[in-house]
């Protein structure tokens, strides 16, 4: 809604503006003010005319605000010191809000743009942590706001299947005798980790050891022996299979799942390779490899061992040229240990490829009060432990308020509240920041996720309580929202806003704050109006599910789910 009404804003903006005899740029929009009292929307356009008019911005502000013909969606335009505010007439937008919010509100209007966006791509050798889940939770709550922002999102895991971890675990079935169905465990992930740790632990110990993992690795590649690319590929399908358990627990789901080897296979790697050749670009001393010296990159991006096979950084080259011809953009979600082989493939694409690069977004690791992790030592918390202990804790806090509720009836809302709340903690923070993952905060329910699904709960509970049929309501025609009904409305009304903004952006964690603004919002105007038996019953239990829908709308772009029950 607040689409409509901004541009009429900005004509009205604009109009005024042709009565000066000067040039500014048009292409403004408007902000939110920090409080109602000064409006809901304002424009800081008199920053640039007061540089034509040689005049203070506040002087010039007023002037605009004389020569502004107010539209009729508005009550009155003001100017703030340099700030020129409009004011909504809720008697008339109120009840065009609540018209046009249905189901699919804040979806906007595709765009055209295909995006292929990879994320998590944690390596096959054991169970996804907590150390990865920032990557997985940041690039699903990425996906599922561009798509509702209009744009074509097809999201992809890279399976590096050709890794020298894979090859440790492979040398431990063939030279140990390991095998994955011996580990304890209920999920063929961890059973995987285990094994790796074991083989690692030998493969250190003994030098014959290591140089049988090399030779491992240069076999696979080769892919000749049909026997061993078979138990590659079943240990890397069996170790994917129990990740992808637990990050379809976490509402996580991708559309592709892409192996590096493909890209050896089919000769693409080699393609690629000779092309950067006959374009003048390798040196060959041992290896072979671009010399980015020149990019002010001292370290060279290798291309083949001196044993002719390629490296991760080779076949991840060429998964790239393969993405970038899915889509209009290639958007890469990267720890920020990747910020010199992102930087590297950049100048590649630039330099070399003559082609726009892919875009990254960088995110800070997630760390313990304890300390960091380390999978080669065995030291981290699973995801699905992760998952376990917020469930095993939302059960007690349910039962505690609850207690007549029967343990079939809490478990589907301890998982909801459980996973809902780590999704909310981790997608919370800029991926630019440090995240310490702390229990009490992330599950709290006065302040965490909790507390924005209890409003959704309460109004199902609101709704159902009346016994009528909502979708049969009209509002009523001498409605007036007081001061409760306006701010709830405004909130309502920022969702489809705030999802453009966020989605240009490309940043998540600016929904959970508006979460929280209309989670809060709905919460004050279901303390201070009486809905049922009110004079307006209808038109409030109308807001009430209006309230309802927006709130399970912006919860679903974190991937957050919204009982209705709690």
């Amino acid at each position: 809604m607040y689409f409509e009404i901004e541009k009429q804003a900005i004509d009205a903006i604009n109009k005024a503006l042709d009565q000066y005899d000067v040039e500014i740029d048009r292409n403004f929009k408007l902000e939110f003010p920090p409080n109602p009292k000064l409006g809901d929307l304002a424009s800081t356009i008199a920053f640039a005319l007061t540089k034509k008019l040689r005049t203070s911005p506040p002087e010039v502000a007023a002037g605009l605000v004389e020569k502004i013909e107010v539209p009729e969606i508005f009550s009155k335009v003001q100017n703030f010191g340099p700030y020129v505010n409009f004011f909504i007439d809720y008697e008339v937008f109120s009840k065009m809000l609540l018209e046009k919010v249905d189901d699919s509100y804040g979806q906007l209007p595709a765009t055209g743009e295909k995006i292929v966006l990879e994320h998590t791509s944690a390596n096959p050798n054991g169970p996804l942590h907590i150390g990865h889940i920032r990557n997985s939770i940041f690039g699903d709550s990425l996906s599922r706001l561009l798509r509702l922002a209009g744009r074509d999102v097809t999201t992809q895991y890279y399976v590096n299947d050709m890794g020298r971890q894979i090859a440790i675990i492979v040398c431990g079935i063939t030279e140990l005798g390991l095998k994955i169905e011996n580990y304890e465990g209920e999920k063929v992930d961890h059973k995987v980790g285990k094994l790796y740790f074991d083989a690692n632990k030998a493969v250190e110990e003994d030098e014959n050891l290591a140089i049988k993992v090399d030779e491992l690795i240069q076999k696979y590649e080769e892919g000749s022996d049909d026997e061993l690319n078979a138990i590659f590929e079943q240990v890397v399908s069996t170790c994917i299979s129990g990740m992808k358990e637990s990050l379809q627990r976490m509402n996580i789901n991708h559309d592709d799942f892409v192996w590096e080897g493909q890209f050896v296979r089919s000769g693409e790697v080699d393609e690629l390779v000779h092309y950067i050749q006959r374009e003048g670009f390798t040196r060959e001393d041992d290896v072979l490899y671009i010399d980015l010296t020149d990019f002010n990159i001292e370290k060279e991006f290798v291309l083949r061992r001196s044993n002719g096979t390629s490296l991760y950084s080779t076949r991840d080259l060429a998964y790239h040229k393969y993405k970038a011809t899915l889509g209009d953009t290639v958007l890469d979600i990267l720890g920020s240990d990747h910020k010199l082989a992102a930087e590297q493939i950049r100048i590649i694409f630039e330099e070399i490829f003559r082609q726009a690069p892919p875009e990254v977004i960088f995110y800070e690791f997630i760390s313990l009060p304890e300390g960091s992790m380390s999978t080669r030592r065995g030291k981290f918390v699973s995801v699905d432990e992760l998952i376990d202990e917020a469930v095993s804790r939302a059960t007690d806090e349910i039962k505690s308020r609850n207690p007549d509720l029967t343990d079939e009836e809490i478990a589907p809302m301890a998982e909801e509240i459980g996973v809902g709340a780590i999704r909310f903690f981790i997608a919370r923070l800029s991926p630019e920041k440090h995240l310490i993952f702390k229990w009490d905060q992330a599950l709290s329910f006065e302040r965490g996720c909790a507390s924005i699904q209890y409003a959704h709960a309460r109004a199902c509970k609101l709704l159902a309580r009346s016994g009528k049929d909502v979708s049969s309501l009209k509002v009523d025609d001498d409605w007036t929202p007081d001061d409760a009904e306006q701010d709830l409305i405004r909130q309502i009304a920022k969702f489809p806003q705030v999802v453009e903004d966020c989605a240009n952006k490309k940043r998540v964690h600016n929904i959970t704050q508006y979460c929280h603004d209309l989670a809060g919002s709905f919460n004050k105007f279901y303390k201070s109006e009486q809905v049922i038996g009110s004079d307006f019953e209808d038109t409030r239990l109308i807001l009430v599910d209006r309230a309802k829908t927006t709130i399970k709308n912006a919860l679903d772009i974190l991937g957050v789910s919204a009982p209705e029950k709690m």
